[in-house]
């Protein structure tokens, strides 16, 4: 990757870098490669933040993370750190809130639960430094009155986080403003511009327009896959449906912290609202909300939390993650191609992985080697599809 580095250092401060998504990392990557001196503009080919990274519910912990490879824990840990500084930033800088508040997650087991999850948690907790508590059922009811007396013990880590995704992306935009950097929406990308030598020289809209770059990011979730056939290499990195459920809680039946199973998760936010998701669908780009995947997430909502089941449902919606075969996202650059980028794959955790994301490929393009290794999340890289965190079977 060194010819990266050296191309591109001798440019650092006056670099142009195009950015192709407009979700939360293409928006927070832009915002620190302005901030580090480059001129950044951002292509978009719907609407702002309005895909898997407003869709999604914000919390900010890996799902199952003792499921993951190390590498994947450090870096997710590494982003998480961040978040008190990124939060204080967008509110000084932005005045908006983006709404993160500790919830603390709770894993109810059950006896027939299809997988045991508490040998492994409690390792993966002790080897990352998570506090984890093994709550009794008793103990368990008294945290949570809603959920079902049928389980048989609880996982319960009391320092999760969440946000309010749709809040965290305004405060990104607002900054983005602030900075100066242009997001042009409807602006679809459909080649790269390069020359003979294979150096990236920016990309091709749709309407004929091209825009020069000498640094290309693909940030473009669960569309980095067609975009890079049509630039001549493979990301595989395919849509996973998810059906989300919005009911608002009543002041005697309601949740106190986020609940996580493998059949659903629960995050109450602060106005009294509970997002119920999410559905696993292999189904390509079928938009719309199912009667089989609303009834999956309610029926759910009868089994777990049962306390809940007078609540009223306010809407549902759904997005497509940007999955990778092996739960991995895909960051670096594209060896034989000077200049092309990709942060991408992030799946189920890109929120939680946004801030390391920005600050890793913003100085990585502009000639600073990363001081984590990288090497896991290669676009290069041997990859090994893994059941349980790549693809659902379609």
């Amino acid at each position: 990757m060194g010819f990266q580095h050296k191309a591109f250092l001798a440019k650092r401060g006056n670099m142009k870098v195009v950015v192709i998504g407009a979700g939360i990392v293409g928006l927070l990557t832009a915002c620190r490669l302005k901030q580090q001196g480059a001129d950044v503009v951002v292509l978009e080919k719907g609407s702002i933040g309005k895909e898997s990274s407003w869709a999604g519910a914000g919390i900010l912990c890996p799902i199952h993370p003792w499921l993951y490879p190390d590498s994947f824990s450090s870096l997710v840990n590494t982003s998480l750190a961040l978040y008190d500084d990124l939060d204080a930033e967008l509110q000084s800088s932005t005045g908006i809130d983006m709404q993160r508040m500790k919830s603390g997650l709770l894993i109810p087991c059950f006896a027939d639960d299809k997988q045991n999850h508490e040998e492994k948690a409690v390792s993966w907790s002790k080897a990352f430094d998570w506090q984890l508590e093994i709550l009794s059922a008793t103990q368990a009811g008294q945290h949570e009155p809603s959920l079902s007396t049928e389980l048989n013990q609880a996982l319960f880590w009391p320092d999760v986080y969440q946000v309010r995704n749709p809040e965290l992306l305004k405060a990104v935009q607002a900054l983005l403003q602030s900075l100066e950097v242009p997001i042009i929406e409807q602006a679809e990308v459909v080649a790269l511009n390069e020359d003979s030598s294979g150096q990236v020289m920016g990309v091709f809209l749709l309407d004929g327009t091209m825009i020069d770059g000498d640094a290309v990011l693909f940030a473009a979730g669960s569309w980095s896959q067609g975009l890079a056939e049509q630039s001549g290499f493979t990301l595989p990195v395919l849509p996973v449906k998810g059906q989300i459920v919005l009911v608002q809680a009543n002041p005697e039946n309601t949740l106190n912290h986020i609940v996580k199973h493998d059949d659903a998760y629960f995050v109450p936010r602060r106005d009294g609202k509970i997002l119920v998701g999410a559905s696993m669908e292999n189904v390509g780009f079928s938009e719309g909300n199912t009667v089989k995947g609303v009834h999956s997430l309610l029926s759910a909502v009868l089994k777990l939390v049962p306390g809940l089941s007078d609540c009223a449902i306010e809407r549902q919606w759904m997005g497509f993650r940007p999955g990778s075969p092996d739960g991995l996202p895909f960051l670096g650059p594209i060896e034989g191609k000077r200049g092309l980028w990709v942060a991408t794959g992030h799946y189920r955790n890109g929120v939680a992985l946004a801030p390391i994301t920005a600050n890793v490929m913003a100085s990585w393009i502009l000639g600073e080697s990363p001081k984590l290794d990288m090497a896991a999340f290669s676009p290069q890289r041997t990859i090994v599809p893994n059941k349980e965190l790549g693809y659902p079977k379609a």
